[in-house]
């Protein structure tokens, strides 16, 4: 079978259904690639002929007058097997499959798959879908989501593959609102007719763009193989997995969403767990990961330092420390006398440190330097997570944003907590310093706590992807 690295890279794409309705999906595809600079060809292909923003729409794809890459397939299900063999014909790399009614439907829509697979099979094209949004490959413009937008498409350093086409519809849409979050390719898999999620994590793992690797999956085809893509990859860059169907109820929602058949989930957990697989418990957690991967370091071990102004902050921090295998170090003791300086009680230079009310008498600044500073410098410290008080606004940060960002060797986590206005003040300027923040103390920890996960698995600790 044609590498699917090939199918990603396509200069030119004919569009299966495009019309001369603007708001047929085919035609939105013409516009969205009008709009996000991809500088190949493009054809429609419509029975009725015609043309719609420029591009010219053939009645058989046999008569576009250029050689297609790739074939964007936006039509009933019954029409489909007719295209594919008209796509083998004309030489044709690989095809999205975006419509829907195929295996997760009936008994009919089953046997058209089964007739997709095989035509596939026999030609040598490599298939996405059906049910699926498709591509988008950032690094040339080129996608078949026809939802996606010029901020969607601006590149970035996340690889994502998802089992549903709204992850790799409204989901990138929201992620790439950050540049944290921005992606460098995404893979559609759909009902998995061929592509899979082995082929997915093998592409994305060789992809030079790719530095970190998510997936959303509702089931896997072939567990073997992907355990043995998963050990490759992780060696390389961070495999972070979101799996749906978990319960009962889920994993039978599944079977009606893209056809998946349920996995034993426990099973499925420890065996990512063996070869360093991440696992996400929701979409939150996942975001979460891939900001604290992009922006620090990986730790070198899991004892944290607690830096707190709320004594019940500091307590629920603990808990969750301690449910996640972290130890809150003991400090060495030069760290302790220069936490003197600006901490007058003995018991708040201990882990957590307590700020407050110290911080009213020297002034936030001069107290969250020296502290921080200090716990930079201890080489017992493997990370800093910092739960701040977002009131204060953002003048009050720059200083010690500034100096994390120049010198920090180790995690250092924040989170703010106060009004929404001034906590998204807070997230939005220490973003811009991509700086990881995370809205409560808890997300931090288990991020910290992933992060050290991976590192001891992979012996990537200290270094920075």
């Amino acid at each position: 079978m044609r590498s699917i690295a090939k199918v990603l890279a396509s200069k030119n794409i004919a569009i299966f259904g495009a019309s001369e309705n603007p708001f047929k999906p085919g035609s939105m595809l013409i516009a969205t690639l009008r709009n996000t600079g991809f500088t190949g060809r493009i054809a429609g292909v419509n029975p009725g002929g015609g043309e719609f923003n420029g591009v010219p729409l053939y009645r058989s794809i046999e008569e576009v007058p250029f050689d297609v890459d790739i074939a964007s397939i936006i039509i009933p299900p019954e029409a489909v097997p007719e295209a594919l063999k008209s796509c083998a014909r004309k030489g044709v790399k690989g095809v999205v499959i975006s419509s829907e009614g195929f295996s997760e439907g009936d008994g009919t829509g089953q046997a058209i798959q089964e007739e997709v697979r095989t035509i596939l099979r026999d030609s040598n094209m490599r298939g996405f879908g059906p049910n699926t949004l498709g591509l988008v490959n950032t690094e040339t413009g080129m996608t078949t989501s026809y939802v996606a937008d010029s901020t969607m498409m601006m590149p970035g350093s996340v690889g994502f593959a998802a089992q549903s086409g709204i992850f790799v519809g409204a989901l990138l849409m929201y992620m790439c609102t950050w540049p944290v979050y921005r992606i460098s390719k995404a893979l559609g898999l759909g009902n998995k007719v061929d592509v899979d999620e082995s082929d997915a994590l093998e592409y994305l793992a060789r992809d030079e763009q790719t530095r970190i690797i998510g997936m959303y999956l509702e089931d896997i085809r072939d567990g073997r193989r992907f355990l043995d893509e998963a050990r490759k990859a992780v060696l390389e860059k961070p495999v972070i997995i979101l799996k749906g169907g978990r319960s009962e109820a889920g994993s039978t929602a599944t079977a009606t969403h893209t056809g998946s058949l349920a996995v034993n989930d426990a099973v499925l957990d420890g065996a990512l767990r063996q070869v360093g697989v991440l696992r996400a418990d929701g979409i939150d957690e996942l975001l979460a990961m891939i900001m604290g991967f992009q922006w620090a370091p990986v730790p070198r071990g899991n004892r944290i330092a607690v830096v707190t102004f709320s004594g019940a902050q500091a307590i629920m921090a603990i808990d969750r420390a301690s449910d996640e295998g972290l130890l809150l170090t003991a400090f060495a003791s030069e760290t302790i006398d220069r936490l003197g300086s600006v901490i007058s009680s003995k018991s708040k230079r201990k882990n957590p440190v307590d700020i407050f009310p110290d911080m009213m008498i020297h002034g936030f600044e001069k107290t969250s330097l020296e502290i921080v500073g200090a716990l930079l410098d201890d080489d017992g410290v493997d990370g800093i997570l910092f739960i701040g008080f977002a009131a204060f606004g953002t003048v009050m940060i720059r200083s010690l944003a500034d100096m994390v960002a120049s010198k920090a060797r180790k995690p250092v986590f924040f989170t703010f907590l106060g009004g929404v206005d001034d906590m998204s003040q807070c997230r939005d300027f220490m973003m811009e310093r991509k700086l990881p923040v995370f809205t409560f103390p808890e997300q931090g920890l288990t991020v910290f706590a992933r992060m050290w996960e991976y590192g001891k698995l992979t012996n990537r600790s200290t270094d920075t992807l």
